[in-house]
């Protein structure tokens, strides 16, 4: 692998060949891809990226694989969305929204990731892969999977919501429903894996999958005219995106596709699941674990594997972070249908509301460029709505009908 070094402990810097391993077997820190910078830097080049597929893996040099992609060749390069009506209602100058809604092909953020993950899988020569999943995850392994030809194991909690577990069975993998919060299904996921050789995305090919998440980077600044944007706001689960997002930026600076880097990052996570954004807030590295109770279920992690190094991120940025409550969260995802036309799912309420919250502290300057990330389709979390929607006008099929409720609608 030319442009791979290996992998490396984050905690000690202890450095390991490139293997379907994920801890150190001396700190038990968790390993990440090391890169070999300048030789990426003289051969990849902005005209070289432009000239390419607009897919993720127009940016391939800086992903961990051996050859050329071998799943998710349509997934990535996703809208960056000039958010001109939601800026104006909330009094900002420029506001982006990065819109993976419509990520190919299970409309989620996780297709990039599982891309990677999945053609670093079947280069390490696994048959069968797996993961642990809050829904978009399991959509998006059972998808990809299906189509790459693998043998699958979904394992969610029990409790997730029905449009997402139909989601998943639609694709025909072998889906393990746990009763326990997420927490409880990836304790159990981590000891299936040291038993049965299977590729676990989010375990044992975790270094290899977190590096999918970068494209959102890369593809945000590209989109920009390669400019970084003065503030990203990330909805956080384990923190696995935010720091990532961090990462691209880096990386396109050290690779000379960008200038210097003055990107404020800022996390956002639900009330009832938000100790990302309670360490930022009390500024302490020390992650406290919770019981997750929220309708944003996509980001219920109690106890986040990358939430220290998402903490080290926002400080390094800048940046910040903030929690919201249910009703935000709906209010939020209301208010982005309403303005941009775009049906986010709970995660997207999280970010938009906790954006707005970061501008009434005056923590993200409303003349300052601001992206956020919508990582979710509305689609897949229909039932956080059912109750907080006007109903609709049912009226038999007679002009007089529609002129009684055009009346109605009108006094409004």
């Amino acid at each position: 692998m030319g442009h791979v070094l290996g992998l490396k402990c984050r905690e000690c810097g202890r450095e390991y060949e490139v293997a379907p391993i994920y801890v150190c077997e001396f700190c038990f820190g968790p390993l990440e891809v090391a890169y070999d910078y300048p030789k990426i830097k003289k051969v990849l080049t902005r005209k070289k990226i432009e000239s390419r597929p607009m897919s993720l893996w127009r940016y391939k040099e800086l992903l961990p694989i051996d050859g050329e992609p071998q799943v998710g060749l349509s997934s990535g390069y996703t809208p960056l969305v000039k958010a001109g009506k939601l800026a104006r209602q909330l009094g900002m100058k420029e506001l982006y929204i990065k819109d993976d809604t419509v990520v190919h092909p299970t409309l989620s953020f996780k297709d990039r990731v599982v891309a990677v993950a999945l053609t670093k899988a079947k280069e390490f020569g696994f048959d069968t892969v797996a993961c642990a999943s809050t829904g978009n995850l399991a959509h998006s392994v059972a998808a990809h999977g299906a189509r790459a030809g693998f043998n699958r194991f979904i394992f969610i909690p029990s409790t997730l919501e029905k449009s997402k577990i139909i989601a998943s069975l639609v694709y025909n993998p072998n889906l393990i429903a746990v009763d326990g919060s997420y927490d409880d299904v990836n304790r159990l996921c981590s000891e299936i894996a040291n038993k049965y050789n299977w590729a676990f995305v989010n375990i044992n090919i975790r270094p290899f999958y977190a590096e999918g998440s970068k494209t959102q980077g890369y593809e945000i600044v590209e989109q920009l005219g390669w400019k970084a944007p003065d503030n990203v706001v990330v909805p956080c689960a384990s923190g696995s995106l935010l720091t990532k997002i961090w990462k691209s930026l880096l990386e396109l600076q050290k690779i000379g596709l960008l200038g210097d880097v003055r990107t404020k990052v800022f996390a956002a996570q639900a009330e009832g699941c938000g100790p990302i954004a309670e360490a930022i807030k009390n500024d302490t590295d020390v992650i406290r674990p919770v019981k997750p109770d929220t309708v944003a279920k996509s980001l219920a992690i109690g106890n986040p594997a990358d939430g220290v190094y998402a903490y080290q991120a926002v400080k390094e940025s800048g940046g910040g972070g903030e929690d919201v409550t249910d009703q935000e969260i709906i209010d939020a995802m209301k208010l982005l249908a309403e303005t941009e036309g775009i049906f986010a799912e709970t995660a997207g309420g999280v970010t938009l509301a906790a954006m707005i919250k970061l501008i009434e502290q005056g923590k993200i300057n409303k003349d300052e460029s601001t992206v956020i990330c919508i990582t979710g389709n509305g689609l897949k979390t229909q039932e956080a709505l059912l109750g907080h929607l006007d109903e609709e006008h049912h009226i038999e099929p007679k002009f007089s009908a529609f002129e009684k409720v055009l009346k109605k609608i009108e006094k409004k």
